[in-house]
């Protein structure tokens, strides 16, 4: 199984249901070769926003996807640190260096995002960035 961690962007593509992307979205999430990973980071992201503005079936959908992880970065403290030296050394931002580090803490292979090939996340070593856009 590959254990595969889900950027934020490609949750909302695929919740939101818009498009080729999305469709792209939604047979990443659906592959049973997959064994998904994600952080209290990816909730923050999308949870909060969707439950406020009273998007019930998109809290649901993420609701969903969360209690089907099998694999949880838990060790917070050391993943801000990584962030903050995977930041520095690869030059990303805040969010995209906690993803990257949550994700190699728990030894994921890949990381999907919605992020272009061209942005700095894709310059990481030690775990293949995936985009949907390409």
């Amino acid at each position: 199984m590959n254990i595969t961690f889900i950027d934020a962007g490609v949750l909302v593509t695929a919740a939101r249901g818009v498009g080729d992307i999305s469709e792209k979205a939604l047979e990443i999430l659906a592959d049973s070769e997959r064994d998904f990973a994600s952080s209290v980071f990816i909730k923050l992201e999308v949870l909060p926003k969707a439950i406020y503005n009273r998007q019930t079936e998109e809290a649901d959908f993420y609701a969903t996807f969360f209690s089907a992880v099998t694999y949880w970065a838990r060790d917070l403290e050391k993943i801000i640190q990584d962030a903050h030296n995977i930041g520095c050394q690869y030059g990303l931002a805040a969010m995209d260096a906690l993803h990257v580090a949550a994700a190699l803490s728990v030894g994921a292979g890949e990381l999907v995002t919605t992020e272009k090939p061209t942005k700095p996340m894709f310059r990481v070593t030690g775990i293949q960035v995936i985009s949907i856009f390409d």
